[in-house]
């Protein structure tokens, strides 16, 4: 690849960009669940929309795992012996059009499972078995130091609310709109961190 496709990215073509990720690559398998990478995202976004979150909750469930799509690590896999930090690889490409709490939540949803399970005991039973895999390849449930450290992080409220849109994404019938339906609420979050666009 001559070009790295991240690297000429603006405020006024990041929406375009996400939503040819969707359709280009959303149809791929969702880490041994029962729905594609795409339809995983769709359904957290759809549940916070449903829900009457905000929207830049609705905008973060939708792009939480976009790190799967943007990371040269390539997927996650159930034969992965070792983890692809593809919280850190989203967060990385979005940082420069979203704001904190969008990036907060891409780049710890991760950690917010961690904690979950080191700091309410009937979460971890509620994992899918993926969930289960990655989370030992993400270090386990949170030591007390680790809890404690992560409960400073001034958006924890809603990096959990996005963990928990996270595992309720995972329906095999679910019907949700397309990338389309919220590409105008992911552009006002861009030009309310950036600035209009036009």
């Amino acid at each position: 690849m001559s070009e790295h496709p991240v690297t000429n990215l603006t405020p006024a073509n990041i929406v375009a960009f996400l939503e040819d990720i969707f359709e280009r690559r959303g149809g791929e398998e969702y880490l041994g669940e029962p729905v594609t990478m795409a339809e995983h995202m769709l359904q957290g976004a759809t549940l916070a929309e449903r829900s009457g979150q905000d929207e830049i909750i609705i905008v973060a469930a939708l792009l939480h795992d976009i790190g799967h799509f943007t990371s040269e690590f390539g997927t996650f896999s159930m034969e992965d012996t070792e983890d692809r930090h593809h919280e850190d690889a989203g967060a990385d490409v979005l940082q420069a059009f979203f704001p904190t709490l969008v990036t907060d939540c891409v780049r710890f949803h991760v950690a917010a499972k961690r904690y979950l399970c080191a700091t309410k005991s009937e979460y971890f039973a509620r994992l899918s078995a993926a969930s289960v895999h990655s989370l030992n390849l993400q270090g386990g449930p949170m030591s007390a130091q680790e809890v404690s450290a992560f409960e400073t992080n001034p958006n924890l409220r809603e990096i959990i609310a996005v963990r928990y849109l996270d595992d309720a994404g995972k329906h095999a019938d679910m019907e949700t709109p397309a990338f389309a339906h919220f590409a105008p609420m992911v552009q006002r979050v861009v030009d309310q961190h950036c600035g209009p666009t036009r």
